[in-house]
């Protein structure tokens, strides 16, 4: 159960910091999702949307953030 309690903590610590990061990066004019090189595919009333450099973006600021908490 120890772990559990950890887990869940740790949890919420990322999702504050996830938090910050979104509201930092409203302030600064960068929207999430809307990035140069995010791929938007429009045909008649079909519309293919794949965020991949935000995808990028997201994963690289978690690693960094998993990396410091390791330490």
């Amino acid at each position: 159960m120890n772990d559990l309690g950890k887990l869940l903590i740790s949890a919420g610590i990322l999702l504050v910091i996830a938090g910050i990061v979104i509201t930092l990066f409203q302030k600064l004019g960068i929207q999430l999702g809307k990035l140069p090189g995010d791929i938007v595919y429009h045909k008649g009333n079909t519309t293919f949307y794949f965020p991949i450099v935000t995808s990028i973006l997201i994963s690289v600021l978690i690693t960094l953030v998993l990396w410091i908490f390791r330490k």
